[in-house]
Order: C-alpha cells, then sequence, then structure tokens
C-alpha cells in the first residue's frame, strides 16, 4: 500500500502538508487559511473527510494560521505539545487538542506518527515521520541545523519534505537587516541549499523515491537555484520544489519491495 503525499502550500506564506493512506489522512501544519486547504484539496480530488488529525511542528504563524477555522468548521483533532500551545495561545482548542510527545508514536487508523525534536527558534518544534505498512514520510522543515535527529531519520525515508530556504549569496547581498540575516543562518533560524544538498548527499538512503524541496525563501532564493543543484545530482530520486503559491501533484510513495532496509524503523535517539 503506498502513501499519499501533497503539498498544499510551503513557504513563509504558510506551510500545510498532506499524507495519507486509502483510508485515512493526517495534515502537517495549517499554516494557510482553511478555505485554501478546502480549495487545494478538491482540486487534487483529496477528501477533508480523510483527514483524521492536524499535527503542528510549532507555532510560528505560517504552521497555524488556518488551524482556528478548520477545527471550527471540521473538528479535526489537533496534536500539539503543550508547550507549544501556550506559547501560540492556542488556549481555545483545549476541546480538540492532543499532546504528544517525541519519539512515542501516535497511531491514527493504519498511519504511524512519531515526532522528533529539531532545532528552531520556538518554544518546542518538532519534525514528523508518517509510516504506512512499511513506508515512511519525513517533514523536516524549519530547521537551524543538520542535527543527529535530522541525519538518522532522513536514512530511513522512502520520501521527505526537507527545507532548502536560502542561498547563501542571496542572503548575504540581500536586503534584510544584519539581525535578520543571523537569525536566519545563525544555527536556530533555516537550513540553506547547501546544507540541504550535503545532507542529501550525505545520508541520502537508496530507496529515497521523492524529494520534496521546501519552504524556499520568496526574497533569499529561487526554486531553479536547489532544484539544479539537487537534480544534477539526484540519481532515481525524484526532485520536487514545493511551491508558496500553489499545491503540488499528488504522489503516491511505496516501499521498494527489493530494499532489504525498507521496512520502516522506529527512530531511537538520544536528546540534543
Amino acid at each position: 500500500m503506498s502513501l499519499q503525499v501533497a503539498s498544499l502550500n510551503s513557504g513563509s506564506n504558510g506551510n500545510c502538508y498532506y499524507i495519507g493512506n486509502q483510508h485515512e489522512a493526517v495534515l502537517i501544519d495549517a499554516g494557510i487559511s482553511c478555505r485554501e486547504i478546502e480549495k487545494r484539496m478538491k482540486r487534487l480530488e483529496l477528501s477533508m473527510k480523510k483527514v483524521k488529525a492536524v499535527f503542528i511542528t510549532h507555532e510560528h504563524n505560517d504552521h497555524i494560521n488556518g488551524l482556528h477555522r478548520l477545527v471550527k468548521r471540521h473538528r479535526v483533532p489537533v496534536y500539539v505539545t503543550p508547550a507549544t500551545r501556550r506559547n501560540a495561545l492556542l488556549e481555545w482548542i483545549a476541546g480538540v487538542a492532543l499532546p504528544f510527545a517525541a519519539y512515542q508514536p501516535v497511531t491514527i487508523g493504519n498511519l504511524s506518527i512519531t515526532a522528533l525534536p529539531k532545532v528552531h527558534d520556538a518554544a518546542d518544534p518538532h519534525s514528523f515521520l508518517v509510516d504506512h505498512q512499511g513506508t515512511r514520510v519525513g517533514v523536516f522543515t524549519d530547521m537551524g541545523r543538520v542535527c543527529s535527529h535530522l541525519i538518522k531519520a532522513f536514512k530511513t525515508c522512502h520520501a521527505a519534505f526537507l527545507e532548502a530556504n536560502y542561498d547563501e549569496h542571496m542572503l548575504e547581498h540581500g536586503g534584510y537587516p544584519l539581525p535578520l540575516k543571523e537569525r536566519i543562518r545563525g544555527g536556530q533560524g533555516h537550513l540553506s541549499n547547501t546544507q540541504a544538498l550535503q545532507l542529501f548527499l550525505e545520508h541520502r538512503p537508496s530507496f529515497l523515491s521523492h524529494l520534496f524541496l521546501s519552504h524556499l525563501s520568496m526574497n533569499n532564493n529561487r526554486p531553479k537555484i536547489p532544484e539544479d543543484m539537487f537534480k544534477r545530482v539526484a540519481g532515481q530520486t525524484q526532485i520536487v520544489v514545493a511551491s508558496r503559491f500553489q499545491e503540488s501533484e499528488v504522489y503516491a510513495i511505496a516501499a521498494g519491495s527489493n530494499k532489504p532496509d525498507s521496512k520502516a524503523h522506529p527512530i531511537q535517539l538520544s536528546l540534543f
């Protein structure tokens, strides 16, 4: 059985990713409006009725902007850590909020969702792994550096959303004030094209079928820059740039039956 995967939007104007099987699905973040989520899923022939939960990576507005309306309209459960909930003033979701903890899988039907800590300037940020019958998809955005959690998890993925936020030259010579530049590249902000590419080159598993370059900066990147960088070395991995303006196609992700390590294993990592 394959996982259906789509980016509904990816960037500082809003982030939302759909991952599901034939019967149930989850959204990772709800950073665009409920109306846009509904419209884009409808165009992709994806049903909101299949969405059984929303998992929140952290409290920044581009990850929760559409959450209030989405919950009000669809009463979908929201998985969020207590620290993120407090920091984002999300007490209004008390009736539908559920906590999660790092390394402890949450079962949603036949899906298993595991959170992993990451380095970002937020209260309690996490990446996510979504597993279904041996197929694994990772969501790795909004992280300041490549840490051991990311490396170990990336090695196990059949597909991944991976941040390629900025081009170093464009950031250095662009118009952002110095404190903002330092926030982006200072180890708790975002991954550059080069950092993402290094992870890909050094730790890509042989069975990684799709890589979604995600959370590209509007001012400090251009889609063609990381796309060309990755496609030159992609081999059999399909490279997709997740747009900040529109939804992607729906991609079917399935573990290869002839890969000895294609079965997804639980992640057991030490803390930072």
